[in-house]
């Protein structure tokens, strides 16, 4: 299962943040170094978010990177880890629902050490409950190729999500995101979710709306 993480339906992306999101790939969907190996390769005090930079700066910069980037995935290979409990925090956005969209999960532990903190833009014009299923996913896939399988807490915002997936009300438009969860939920026999209410602390939120603000980079999809 570890080599093999079952891939999410596919949202339409404009070439720009599909380019973007190949770099944040590259990078083991550690979204935040991602970005700053684009703003190194951006010239002069531009930056991937900068309304200065131009699309084709943009464009070079990330073509720049994707020709250059060590492939640092082996830093993330699977070791000797063996956690009593890991927290996986989720959350997607989208702005304008439908919109721009994006996904973000942090993984911790129960003294809230941050283990990882990912993000990928998931569509150009998609709706917030299809984020939320997609961050789902990416946080469970970090977990599992990064760390195994450990007892695991997942807290959520999404009563859709929570909804279809552990209460049984099924939500027949998100089925192909329902049965790559479920797959990967499979390895984790010791699971359970948490609602998070939106005045409690969720730091996958900001990834989330970091990955919304790339999945609405550059005309057209």
């Amino acid at each position: 299962m570890r080599d093999a993480i079952p891939e999410p339906p596919t949202e339409s992306l404009s070439p720009l943040a599909t380019a973007t999101a190949e770099v944040i790939t590259q990078y083991s969907y550690d979204i935040t170094t991602a970005i700053n190996a684009i703003d190194d390769a951006i010239p002069g005090f531009g930056g991937l978010f900068d309304p200065g930079t131009t699309m084709d700066e943009r464009r070079n910069a990330i073509d720049t990177v994707l020709e250059t980037t060590v492939d640092i995935q082996a830093s993330h290979q699977l070791g000797d880890h063996d956690f009593e409990k890991l927290i996986l925090y989720t959350d997607g956005s989208s702005r304008g629902n439908p919109g721009p969209a994006g996904a973000g999960a942090v993984v911790e532990t129960p003294d809230e050490t941050v283990l990882c903190r990912v993000g990928r833009p998931v569509g150009s014009r998609t709706g917030n409950n299809t984020a939320e299923y997609a961050a789902l996913h990416l946080g469970l896939a970090c977990v599992l190729t990064r760390y195994g399988v450990s007892p695991l807490e997942i807290r959520i915002d999404s009563m859709t999500v929570i909804g279809d997936i552990w209460q049984g009300a099924t939500r027949e438009e998100f089925t192909d995101y329902r049965r790559v969860i479920n797959t990967l939920l499979g390895e984790f026999p010791d699971h359970h979710w948490t609602h998070v209410v939106d005045a409690e602390r969720n730091p996958a939120d900001a990834l989330a709306t970091v990955s919304a603000d790339i999945a609405g980079l550059g005309p057209g999809a």
